[in-house]
């Protein structure tokens, strides 16, 4: 094991605090965690026959956004005596909550025993534990903590075929880490949820979830990349073949409700960077293209819709989808030249939702109501001589027409106030108290006109 003084330690790393860089530092690969085995020192100041460990084995990085906190789990192999060992940790310019820093040993666990912690004299950023072993040699380790900086957000990509019909739609998850530490190889799992304690994250990411008396126990919770995995890695700290994992339910949790993913693979994430990742990529997702028109909600725009469902006769439904980005484009040639048909966001999508996604303003698609008659009627008058009632009937035409080359559903709506009655010979539905639409199929530069005579009562003229 490589040794080095203190003095040429202060030399070597002298203005180089970088990372978990502190008063004790080194570098491996991209990883600047510093954590420092020390083996015969009789205090905490006096650091004789320090040794820096090699690089982290495994790193597992379970991801809160609610409240800005990861949780972070690596693991090292460490070279012990048999005797008392000290081993340091170190967390200078970093966002790392040092009360959170916890230590065990994966394995020889039964002869390795973690007797104190304290914070050294005279060195800042630093925690020193001192370890009883009875057994001397190679130890695997576990070191847990909290950290903030880091975040996670999900979007989507929809590419809709020719006649918009079937769609193509692959998820993404970008990662950002403005933590101060790089995490390499590390396994991703994300929490979507809203979080209220601390203590229901070490629950929820360290061990069993707590459930009522008496109640089954949780189902694992769904892989993001469609794989199950267990919860809680296994006393080695490695994440279980999932080759053999049957799919799971998602498990829901106390007064809020935590879903946790668990993003295929492992992946070196830098300080300072953002990293996409794919996670699910389905085809052939049945998908019904739609037009709205509704001059009150849009000012006269033609809105574009994409309709699709999170189920398995969607070719999705095997975990909730995280709120997110979504760009959506279409096929509009033979040999799949794309178009950007529009941009939204969508909400969580539990599995069994339909979701309904606003993709902005079509120009393809147009609405034009014109007012072609108007009339005032069945004046009423007090014993005033004021008018306290009446009646108006208004008559209007409104001209739809498809520009595109595929047929569309167009979904024309009237907002109507007071006593009001409706005469048309085109077919409507009622939405509710004030409002009917017009749901119309046109072919492919098609014309139409729908017409309609709305009546309304003012005051005493109505139905009372």
């Amino acid at each position: 094991m490589k040794t080095e003084s203190p003095s040429s330690r202060s030399q070597k790393h002298h203005g180089q605090h970088t990372g978990f860089f502190s008063h004790w530092s080194f570098v491996i690969g991209h990883c600047a965690a510093a954590i420092f085995f020390a083996i015969g020192a009789s205090s905490a100041h006096a650091r004789v026959n320090v040794t820096t460990l090699p690089g982290r084995d495994s790193t597992q990085l379970t991801i809160y956004n609610s409240v800005d906190l990861t949780l972070v789990k690596e693991t090292r192999h460490l070279t012990f005596r048999k005797g008392m060992n000290k081993l340091e940790f170190s967390w200078a310019n970093t966002l790392i909550d040092p009360t959170s820093v916890e230590f065990r040993a994966i394995t020889h666990g039964d002869k390795v025993e973690v007797l104190d912690a304290s914070f050294p004299p005279r060195v800042t950023n630093t925690l020193e534990w001192r370890i009883q072993s009875e057994f001397a040699g190679d130890v695997q380790v576990e070191i847990r903590y909290f950290t903030s900086g880091i975040s996670w957000s999900s979007d989507y990509v929809a590419n809709a075929d020719k006649q918009e019909k079937l769609m193509e739609l692959a998820g993404f998850v970008r990662v950002n880490n403005n933590s101060g530490e790089d995490y390499e190889n590390a396994q991703i799992r994300l929490v979507v949820g809203t979080v209220r304690l601390v203590e229901t994250i070490v629950q929820l990411a360290s061990a069993v979830l707590p459930r009522p008396p008496g109640a089954p126990a949780p189902a694992a919770p769904v892989v993001f990349a469609g794989r199950a995995k267990g919860l809680m890695e296994k006393d080695a700290g490695m994440v279980a073949d999932a080759a053999a994992a049957k799919p799971r339910e998602v498990v829901k949790e106390g007064l809020s409700e935590y879903f946790l993913y668990t993003v295929e693979g492992r992946d070196t994430i830098p300080t300072g960077w953002s990293k996409r990742l794919p996670s699910f990529a389905a085809a052939d997702v049945p998908v019904t293209s739609y037009y709205k028109f509704e001059k009150e909600r849009w000012d006269g725009n033609v809105m574009r819709f994409y309709k699709f469902k999170n189920d398995k006769a969607g070719k999705l439904g095997t975990e909730p989808l995280p709120d997110g980005d979504v760009k959506a484009f279409r096929f509009t040639t033979d040999d799949k030249l794309l178009s950007l048909v529009g941009r939204t966001n969508v909400k969580y999508i539990p599995i069994g939702e339909e979701v309904e996604m606003e993709l902005g303003n079509d120009l393809e698609v147009r609405v034009e109501p014109k007012l072609m008659a108007w009339e005032k009627t069945n004046l009423r008058f007090n014993n005033n001589g004021d008018i306290d009632g009446w009646t108006v009937k208004e008559t209007w035409e409104t001209e739809v027409q498809n520009s595109k080359d595929i047929p569309i559903v167009l979904d024309v709506r009237r907002n109507f106030s007071g006593d009001w009655t409706i005469e048309t010979a085109a077919k409507f539905e009622k939405v509710d108290a004030n409002k009917v639409k017009f749901v119309t199929p046109l072919k492919p530069l098609e014309q139409r006109k729908l017409t309609y005579t709305v009546t309304t009562n003012f005051g005493t003229a109505a139905t009372r």
